[in-house]
């Protein structure tokens, strides 16, 4: 079998691990990387692959249609990472989240429908199930979204399982935990907390810290997608997550005693406006299909801590510039650290 696989999105973080993997799991495939390349998509993400002569980069929104018309219709599958994915920058503007991760959606499915793709998967969040204060989310559970951003997610998702029911589009749809790993815009709390750890900087910490998430790692999640891409039962959505829970203070204190920072540097902010408490899927569905986990959460987190402290060259420049301006204008918070 030899596919074309439209990447959307794929100058994003999970979107180029994904762009590598296919090319490295997948020798006859071509892929295809159409992204916008808006402040968090960078070409140097790829720039391993970039003359390889099965990868193709395309520079453009996927809410265009004329653009998107003709790449679809080169393409056997749609993988859509392309999104807006930032929950605070999403309660600073949320109209951004709505164009691109709910009218994106629509426009890639009517070129999926017109084209006739053999499958298209969207890439959401767990954040649509909500606050998860006990026990772990199902697929079938019903969605309550409390951001802006993971509100646009969802909706885009209804749109997609509508467009299965409706036109018989081979959809799926995965719900991703939280991912880690390298090339991570450091606006992220685990890229963030590096970055700022390796310079001596706070690592800002909302509210108490309280706050749990599941980290996969990045290699885990991709391989995820690609068995729903290749065996997933059209229709159907699939979480894809690593059961483990790990709150903000303990994450962020992992991060500096494995570089030999003090744990000083942990410093309390003003707490996110509806911040979710918790998040946890339940996985089985996926590992049913085959799919098993090969990073821990120790491993996971020390591969990504390696990677940012061996790979200055490229988050230092992202540091620079319009990130600068928004770290300093959301955290608003003081270099000289305390303790927490």
């Amino acid at each position: 079998m030899s596919w074309t696989i439209l990447v959307t999105g794929g100058a994003g973080f999970i979107g180029s691990n994904f762009v590598r993997y296919l090319l490295r799991e997948y020798p006859d495939y071509r892929v295809i990387n159409l992204d916008k390349l808006t402040y968090s998509g960078n070409l140097n993400n790829l720039k391993d692959v970039a003359r390889d002569p099965r990868y193709e980069f395309v520079q453009g929104d996927i809410t265009e249609e004329s653009v998107v018309l003709p790449l679809v219709q080169r393409s056997d599958a749609v993988v859509n990472f392309a999104a807006e994915s930032h929950v605070d920058r999403s309660i600073a503007d949320p109209g951004v989240f709505l164009r691109t991760n709910v009218e994106g959606p629509r426009v890639l499915l009517e070129a999926s429908r017109e084209s006739g793709v053999k499958r298209f998967v969207q890439i959401s969040t767990d954040e649509v199930y909500g606050e998860v204060m006990t026990g772990s989310s199902r697929e079938t559970d019903r969605l309550a979204p409390r951001s802006p951003y993971s509100a646009s997610k969802a909706g885009g998702e209804l749109l997609v399982q509508s467009y299965h029911v409706t036109f018989g589009v081979p959809t799926l749809i995965t719900r991703g935990s939280n991912t880690i790993g390298p090339y991570q815009y450091p606006e992220k709390v685990v890229p963030l907390f590096i970055t700022n750890a390796l310079d001596d900087r706070p690592l800002p910490i909302y509210g108490p810290g309280t706050a749990v998430r599941d980290y996969i790692h990045v290699v885990d999640h991709c391989r995820g997608i690609d068995q729903v891409l290749h065996h997933g039962i059209e229709g159907e959505v699939y979480n894809i997550g690593a059961d483990n829970s790990v709150n903000t203070v303990d994450l962020a204190s992992a991060i500096v005693d494995y570089l030999g920072k003090p744990r000083a540097l942990l410093q309390h902010v003003q707490d996110r406006p509806g911040h979710d408490q918790r998040y946890s899927v339940d996985s089985g569905k996926l590992r049913k299909l085959g799919w098993s986990l090969c990073y821990t959460f120790k491993d996971a987190l020390e591969e990504t801590i390696r990677w940012y402290r061996d790979n200055r060259e490229w988050w230092e420049p992202i540091k620079k510039g319009e990130y600068a301006r928004w770290y300093d204008e959301h955290y608003k918070i003081h270099e000289t650290p305390h303790e927490s």
